[in-house]
């Protein structure tokens, strides 16, 4: 579940608070792309315009700055590189240095190309420490001005099926650790407190509903809906399916129809078209960061450089997933054992290649012969696939696609994210699939390499109850 800023309240005394967190946000975009585009345009002006354009000089430099705009306030967009009220500083700086690094170096080989030499970088070196500084900045002040004087909208949290109290408050503790600023849940309720919810969703600005019953999730709505007041559900596996579906008017009673969007084939075939050339391509350019990974696991304890694992792709079908060792060689001695956060058989040098994603790289190979595509679920192990859809008979669902290098769940959850939310987030994928949304995830994977949060292992307890339940899973087979 993704959680934004900038709700309604329609509460006089609450609203002002509101708005100015609008404003703010408004305010500190404007400055950012006033900074970021202004110094791109000095730089390109004094410098770059020169070497790129021999003649119309005046249209290449208004061609140039208006091309840096469009990349740059999209890559801000899609990086989220704006919102500072629900973005931590770190994270906002590190989407907007994207944003406007990746601009920079866009217009930059455009230089090159266009004068057909080597263009100095040193002025647009400079130029990207300085929009770095001042975006530093600007995002620090107006986060520290937004915490003094915004207040969090009070929030009513309702759970329900199979969430207990116990889940609903470490649930809490997830959302107030990272929105702290935007969400204060002042009240934790059953869906069956009917009288308590109701007079929850008068009271507070904002409701959460925790996987509660339809039927109550239908009226509780209606409420939030009747007082004007903003509201977030845990989606069930039929909200999901549902945005696979169109509207049909075949008679005055609205019909909707589901499409299976994700058998389409001429899309497929463009797909595949992109993972042959861009894996052939990544395999040629990193080839010596391949070779560097492959000398440096060996050296570290003479074993083997590769680790090979079964994993399950479309329609059930089996591969040997490719990675450079991160582990110990018998890590798994004692079964599949789920990496914890501080795991004692992950190698030195194992560690820094998970930390900068070099051990999947191999998997190029598995994406140039098909197995795998860029995009889509991520493979799991046999095992856990049978065990997962013990749990959840839904995650059968994920096979209908490829499995993916990266995908919806790996950018928007976590390597420790439970399987009930990979599968939502899959889902999403698989019923909003194509290859705009593809070139999407391939940006955000951009990201998330360099967030620690999106390798955290599981916890120890974790790791057990997984183990165990595999243990179990061979028992029974």
């Amino acid at each position: 579940m993704i959680l934004n800023g900038g709700y309604r309240s329609f509460d006089a005394e609450r609203e002002v608070p509101r708005l100015k967190d609008r404003r703010i946000t408004r305010l500190a975009t404007l400055l950012l792309v006033l900074l970021n585009v202004g110094l791109f345009a000095f730089v390109w002006l004094s410098y770059y315009n020169s070497y790129a354009f021999r003649a119309h000089r005046p249209e290449g430099a208004v061609g140039a700055i208006a091309v840096y705009y469009i990349i740059y306030r999209w890559l801000s967009k899609l990086y989220r590189g704006y919102a500072i009220a629900s973005s931590s500083i770190e994270e906002t700086v590190l989407s907007q240095f994207i944003s406007f690094g990746i601009a920079d170096l866009a217009l930059y080989i455009a230089s090159i190309l266009l004068r057909r030499y080597y263009v100095s970088v040193l002025p647009g070196a400079v130029t990207v420490a300085m929009q770095l500084a001042g975006s530093t900045l600007i995002i620090w002040l107006m986060k520290r001005y937004m915490l003094r004087h915004i207040k969090p909208s009070p929030t009513l949290l309702v759970y329900g099926g199979a969430v207990d109290r116990e889940q609903a408050q470490r649930f809490i503790g997830r959302l107030t650790q990272k929105y702290a600023h935007l969400f204060s849940v002042e009240r934790v309720v059953s869906e069956r407190d009917t009288e308590q919810v109701l007079s929850g969703i008068e009271a507070c600005d904002a409701t959460i509903f925790m996987e509660i019953d339809l039927r109550h999730r239908a009226a509780y709505m209606e409420q939030c809906l009747e007082h004007r007041k903003v509201f977030f559900f845990v989606p069930e596996f039929a909200d999901i399916i549902c945005r696979g579906c169109t509207v049909k008017n075949f008679l005055d009673t609205p019909l909707m129809r589901y499409d299976y969007s994700y058998e389409k084939r001429r899309s497929y075939v463009v797909k595949r078209a992109c993972d042959i050339v861009f894996s052939l391509l990544f395999l040629i350019l990193l080839s010596p960061v391949m070779l560097a990974a492959a000398i440096a696991v060996h050296l570290e304890d003479g074993g083997p450089v590769f680790y090979r694992q079964e994993r399950v792709t479309l329609g059930g079908r089996t591969f040997s997933i490719w990675k450079f060792r991160s582990m110990v060689v018998d890590a798994e001695r004692f079964g599949a054992v789920p990496a914890t956060e501080n795991d004692p058989r992950i190698t030195r040098v194992g560690r820094l290649l998970r930390k900068t994603r070099i051990d999947e790289l191999p998997q190029m190979i598995n994406i140039l012969l098909g197995h795998m595509s860029f995009v889509g679920p991520r493979p799991e192990r046999i095992l856990h696939v049978a065990l997962y859809e013990q749990q959840v008979p839904e995650f059968k669902y994920r096979l209908r696609v490829k499995g993916g290098l990266t995908g919806y769940a790996q950018v928007y959850g976590k390597y420790n994210t439970s399987p009930e939310d990979k599968l939502k987030l899959d889902m999403l994928y698989i019923e909003n699939q194509s290859l705009l949304l593809d070139f999407k995830l391939v940006m955000l994977t951009i990201k998330i390499m360099f967030r620690p949060e999106s390798t955290e292992g599981f916890d120890e307890a974790r790791s057990e109850h997984i183990n165990r339940q595999d243990r179990e899973g061979n028992e029974d087979a």
